[in-house]
């Protein structure tokens, strides 16, 4: 959940600087190629480690099962795996954070990356959701945790 903030709270900086890409295959937070080299590395490498977990119970995480269930080439998997490329694009990530059994706004935000869907709300009032994430900002995750309880329960 604090990823989650952290990457909203980066994306704020973007929007205010008006660079915003809503589905763009380059990190938002990038300063320069270097850093997107490592994160696309660390990216990779946390996408092996999960897939590589799974597979150590259930075979069929291999690199090309994975891939097919996912709908690209074992290539392209593997090439993300060791940080090669950059992330897929959401639709992609959406299938593996589906298929590895993984929170689809975790996976993206190990991306430096944020769903459309939540893009989309930022977007609409960008000054005003600043301002809560700033201000949330130091909140224990169990007090961040039952603020979004209430939330979804309509009870603010």
């Amino acid at each position: 959940m604090v990823m989650v903030m952290v990457m909203v709270i980066r994306l704020f900086s973007v929007v205010h600087d008006s660079r915003l890409c809503v589905q763009s295959r380059q990190y938002l937070s990038s300063a320069n190629e270097m850093d997107d080299e490592a994160k696309a590395k660390s990216f990779g490498a946390h996408l092996r480690g999960l897939r590589e977990q799974r597979r150590k119970v259930n075979r069929r995480y291999s690199v090309r099962q994975t891939a097919e269930r996912i709908g690209v080439e074992p290539t392209h998997l593997s090439k993300i795996e060791r940080g090669e490329i950059y992330p897929p694009a959401e639709d992609t990530m959406r299938r593996l954070a589906a298929d590895l059994g993984e929170d689809v706004d975790l996976l993206l935000a190990r991306a430096d990356l944020v769903a459309s869907d939540v893009l989309e709300v930022i977007v609409k009032r960008p000054m005003l959701f600043a301002e809560i994430i700033r201000g949330l900002g130091d909140v224990s995750d169990q007090e961040l945790s039952a603020l979004v309880h209430k939330v979804r329960n309509g009870a603010w």
